[in-house]
């Protein structure tokens, strides 16, 4: 029994290799190389598809800094053969692009908070108050999300007309946030329903009561879930047309995307020029996603409650 003693204490210092790290890691390791093909085919599937996407943006950025010259000698594929900043240059001035811009990051900025806002009061009532008819009121959420933005130009024109806000930014405001509130009462709702009762009633015993239950229970541990829906809700606000097109008439309360519009109606462009717009266009958009991917990634990812 003696001699089998040091051989059972000299095991565990055999499932470590040089540099302490355990057999199990090093398995670990193992099972991943055995998987590098699958990796490496992933891998060079998602660069192609980035490639496919990033083409488009990247035509119309060579484009920008082309003159009409090199346009016309190479075409629109052919690499400019110096920068040329005028086509920039002349939109940046003729729609008053820092205005516009201005005009766009406010009315998406409000009807991001204020959508976020009212899709958490709605949903906390649906969700977890438990209100009578709330599978109806979820529905009719619902439809409201798929009402075709066409049916709502009249009846909104008039109630504008009559209540002194057409041709202003809070025109659009109202309609976004009514808008892609239903859309963020119907999602919030669904991930109210799954909030820990215990967490809930703990809060209760503890003495809170339904308002600081939801903004110091609720909110916080949905927090990253909210900031998806806020990035979402600016992103879709700023890629909207229709609207901004029907209810801002004067320039100085026009978004990028119809003073876009308007210069391309109202002159005669070169190709260098519409390019130009369609950078400055969606660069702020793409800016500010790179700046919140990680909130989109953390938010995406969350499904675990601390």
């Amino acid at each position: 029994m003696s001699l089998g003693q040091p051989k059972q204490q000299s095991q565990p210092k055999q499932l470590q290799t040089k540099d302490g790290v355990s057999v199990a890691s090093a398995v670990v390791r193992q099972n991943r190389r055995r998987r590098t093909g699958t990796e490496w085919a992933a891998l060079v599937v998602t660069v192609l598809v980035a490639v496919v996407m990033g083409a488009p943006l990247l035509l119309v950025l060579l484009n920008a800094v082309k003159s009409p010259q090199d346009f016309a000698d190479h075409g629109p594929l052919g690499l400019p053969t110096g920068i040329y900043l005028e086509g920039i240059k002349t939109f940046w001035e003729a729609v008053d692009f820092p205005r516009k811009v201005w005009n766009s990051v406010l009315i998406s900025s409000l009807v991001a908070a204020l959508g976020v806002l009212i899709s958490v009061l709605n949903a906390y009532a649906l969700g977890i108050g438990r209100i009578k008819g709330r599978m109806w009121v979820l529905v009719a959420f619902l439809l409201a999300t798929i009402v075709p933005q066409e049916a709502l130009l009249y009846p909104l024109y008039i109630m504008f007309k009559n209540i002194g806000l057409y041709d202003t930014v809070w025109a659009v405001v109202i309609v976004f946030v009514v808008i892609h509130g239903a859309f963020g009462t119907y999602l919030m709702a669904s991930v109210f329903s799954a909030f820990p009762r215990e967490l809930l009633e703990a809060a209760a015993l503890d003495g809170a009561n339904r308002r600081q239950i939801l903004w110091r229970v609720v909110v916080p541990v949905c927090r990253p879930t909210l900031a998806v829906l806020a990035v979402f809700f600016f992103i879709w606000t700023w890629n909207e047309f229709l609207i901004p097109l029907s209810f801002l008439v004067s320039a100085d309360n026009q978004t990028v995307q119809v003073g876009i519009a308007t210069l391309q109606g109202e002159r005669i462009m070169n190709v260098t020029t519409i390019s130009a717009s369609a950078l400055l266009g969606i660069a702020p958009t793409l800016l500010f996603f790179l700046v919140f991917q990680r909130t989109l990634t953390r938010g995406l990812t969350a499904g675990a409650i601390k």
